[in-house]
C-alpha cells in the first residue's frame, strides 16, 4: 500500500521550472484567516457527524477508557504533524531526510514502518528537487473505536506548502493555500505503548449514511 502518495506527494503544486510565476491567488489575509476559522468549526462538526454515521462505534464511545482516549488522540495528532512537516534543510548530501524518517518511525509500528520506508523517497525527492516546505495543522481529533489494545481515531486538519522561487536577491517564498485533509488513523498497543499502525484518507463516500469508515480502507492515501 502506498502510504504517502496523497498525504505527501500528489497534492502539492510543484514550483515552476523557469521564470517568475505568480501564486495561484493573491494574498487576502482577512479572507484566509476567516476561511481557516470556518474550516476549524466545520472540521469539528464533520467529526461529530462522521462518528455518528460510523456503525462500528463502541456503545459508550470508549468513555470508560478516558486515559486511553487521551493517549490515542494525542498520538494521532503527533503522528499527523510529524508526517506532514518537512523542509529542504532536512535533506542531507545523499538526498534523504534522516531526521524526517526518524520522527515518523518513532510513533509507528514496525509493520507500518516497512511501508513508510518504501514510500518516503517520494517526499524526499519532492523536497530536494522542488524545495518544498510543508507544515501540518490539526484542527480536531475524535475517537471512533477503542479497546484495551486497539483504536481508531478520526482527525481533520490542513497541510500548508511553500517553495522558494528565484535565486539570490530576487528569491522569494511562495505560499500555497492550505490543503484540508481528513484521515482515519488506526493504532495498536505494543508492549504497553500506543503506536500508529495505518491511516487512510476519508472520501465523501465514507461519510454517506450507512457507510462506515471501513469503506475507505484499502484506498491509496
Amino acid at each position: 500500500m502506498s502510504v504517502l502518495t496523497e498525504a505527501v506527494r500528489g497534492d502539492v503544486e510543484r514550483p515552476p521550472a523557469d521564470g517568475p510565476v505568480a501564486p495561484r491567488r493573491g494574498p487576502r489575509w482577512r479572507w484566509v484567516v476567516a476561511g481557516l476559522l470556518a474550516a476549524v468549526s466545520l472540521a469539528c462538526v464533520a467529526l461529530m457527524v462522521w462518528m455518528t454515521l460510523d456503525g462500528r462505534d463502541a456503545a459508550d464511545g470508549g468513555l470508560s477508557l478516558p486515559d486511553e482516549r487521551e493517549q490515542v488522540m494525542g498520538l494521532t495528532s503527533q503522528f499527523v504533524k510529524r508526517l506532514g512537516t518537512y523542509s529542504p534543510d532536512m535533506v542531507d548530501d545523499s538526498g534523504q531526510m534522516p531526521d524526517y524518517r526518524e520522527q515518523v518511525r518513532e510513533v509507528i509500528t514496525p509493520k507500518f514502518a516497512a511501508d513508510f520506508d518504501k514510500e518516503v523517497s517520494a517526499a524526499e525527492q519532492l523536497v530536494a528537487q522542488g524545495g518544498i516546505t510543508r507544515s501540518a495543522d490539526v484542527f480536531a481529533t475524535a475517537v471512533s473505536t477503542i479497546d484495551d489494545d486497539s483504536a481508531r481515531v478520526l482527525v481533520a486538519g490542513a497541510f500548508t506548502d511553500s517553495y522558494e522561487q528565484g535565486k539570490g536577491e530576487k528569491a522569494r517564498v511562495v505560499d500555497q493555500e492550505p490543503l484540508p485533509f481528513r484521515f482515519t488513523v488506526d493504532l495498536v498497543k505494543i508492549d504497553g505503548e500506543w503506536l500508529v499502525d495505518d491511516f487512510s484518507p476519508v472520501s465523501s463516500q465514507d461519510e454517506t449514511p450507512g457507510a462506515g469508515t471501513d469503506a475507505g480502507e484499502g484506498s491509496t492515501p
